[in-house]
């Protein structure tokens, strides 16, 4: 087997990313040690994925971080908390973050709708009522026509 083969079939690639199967992760630990040429491509392609992550990145928000270090100093601040001492904190620590999120729960199963979108659905119920009876009465006047046309047809064949 060569080794440009070997790099360009995309083994390498599942290995950086972790799809690579139990064997095929032992073989690219054995040829990465054997041959200098897949140690590198394998530095490439962890360096490329790094840059994509880094570009792809979503930054977090501004007051994370003091959010994160308040957590972390509350924790070491008080490490010898009862179990309730501990649930009050957690408590407390939970009340300021309720402000972020709401948790809703509702009892109602029926949704509830602008009321300006009850009238858009009334008047497209009417006008779809509208148009079926139209569509019928036309159905109708062409059979209607049909059958005339037909029996003109049965006519002119008969005075011949």
């Amino acid at each position: 087997m060569e080794i440009k083969e070997y790099i360009e079939s995309g083994v390498l690639e599942a290995f950086v990313i972790g799809s690579a199967s139990e064997q095929e992760a032992q073989e690219v630990l054995r040829y990465k040690e054997q041959y200098p040429e897949i140690q590198s491509a394998l530095n490439e392609i962890e360096t490329d994925m790094e840059r994509v992550a880094q570009y792809m990145a979503v930054p977090p928000p501004p007051k994370i971080w003091a959010k994160i270090e308040e957590r972390i100093d509350g924790l070491v601040v008080s490490p010898d908390l009862s179990p309730a001492q501990k649930a009050e904190e957690q408590h407390r620590s939970n009340r300021s973050n309720d402000q972020q999120f709401i948790e809703v729960e509702g009892s109602n199963s029926h949704m509830r709708i602008h009321k300006i979108w009850r009238w858009v659905f009334a008047a497209v119920f009417v006008l779809g009522k509208i148009f079926l009876g139209f569509a019928i009465y036309y159905y109708l006047e062409n059979r209607q026509a049909k059958e005339q046309i037909q029996e003109l047809k049965t006519e002119l064949k008969i005075r011949r």
